[in-house]
């Protein structure tokens, strides 16, 4: 019986997941293979999906963490997918506080586990994040390392924002959590697509559970504009935005233009891309213990003044 191949791409908020999705299904296409998509959002609202070809089957899991809020949501859409369309692979790029081990275990579900082949867990680590990860809590810190050890590849990603003494240490630390795994350099998860496919998974060792809600505490706040804003006013608030917001993403307009606006904000770093299609002005937020009042008094001041 033929098995549908099932990649699960992880990493942590804003290390380069939808990028390097974007890039592994132009590859497939080339190769002319059948490949679904399964994304999943902390947020009530998708902003990824729309890195995804209409060409290509989707399934979204919103509003909660694929590897325990919303598991059971994951078993559905595969069968679902399994059932609707004869496919070569599924991907699935999970939240970035998702563990890979969880997720894995959502896809051997007794209903189809005979119908899928795991191939990889590949995790994508930010350069900068992994070798300034001592400023994040305990709980995401033991997370980055989770990701990395269980992983068959690791992509070191945004290499270019460090220095080669760095890369160097990063590189040391990898491979000494994870021996057996894959490591490739990268800048904006550009890969082969034969350089993440391996042969078989390597074995998984036991984790620690370290849910997003519970102990993390990981959460979400999404907020739509009626009005577009001003930039100035907007980049005023990022600057005085708590570090525990982690990223944001979503489409915005501002007064001085007509146009849509692709915003990212990862890291502290933000990034406008003009949007051609006029989108619905949403922003999902992702940080640790978002403060969501706070949140909407200072939107809704940008939008009313």
């Amino acid at each position: 019986m033929k098995t549908v191949e099932v990649y699960i791409l992880s990493g942590f908020l804003g290390a380069g997941k939808t990028s390097l999705l974007q890039n592994i299904l132009l590859q497939e296409q080339q190769q002319q293979r059948k490949i679904a998509v399964i994304m999943n959002e902390l947020g009530e609202v998708s902003i990824d999906s729309d890195a995804v070809s209409k060409e290509t089957p989707l399934k979204e899991l919103l509003n909660g963490c694929v590897c325990c809020t919303i598991q059971g949501q994951l078993e559905v859409q595969l069968e679902n997918m399994l059932r609707e369309y004869e496919l070569d692979a599924i991907y699935i790029e999970t939240t970035g506080v998702a563990h890979p081990i969880e997720v894995l275990d959502a896809c051997l579900s007794p209903l189809f586990a005979e119908k899928l082949n795991v191939k990889a867990i590949i995790s994508i680590v930010d350069a900068k994040r992994w070798k300034d990860r001592s400023k994040l809590n305990i709980q995401l810190r033991k997370l980055l390392v989770e990701q990395v050890q269980h992983a068959d590849v690791i992509l070191l990603n945004k290499i270019d924002s460090i220095s080669e003494d760095e890369k160097a240490a990063i590189v040391s630390e990898i491979q000494a959590l994870n021996t057996n795994g894959k490591l490739l350099m990268t800048n904006f998860a550009k890969v082969p697509l034969a350089m993440i496919q391996p042969k078989q998974m390597n074995d998984k060792k036991q984790h620690e559970t370290a849910h997003v809600h519970e102990k993390l505490h990981l959460r979400t706040y999404v907020y739509t504009f009626t009005n577009s804003i001003d930039l100035s006013d907007f980049e005023q608030f990022l600057r005085n935005m708590p570090e525990t917001i982690y990223r944001i993403k979503g489409y915005i307009g501002f007064t001085h233009s007509k146009e849509s606006y692709l915003f990212q904000y990862s890291y502290g770093m933000p990034l406008y891309m003009k949007e051609p299609i006029k989108r619905k002005q949403t922003l999902v937020f992702i940080g640790q213990d978002l403060d969501h009042k706070m949140l909407k008094e200072k939107l809704t001041l940008l939008e009313n003044s």
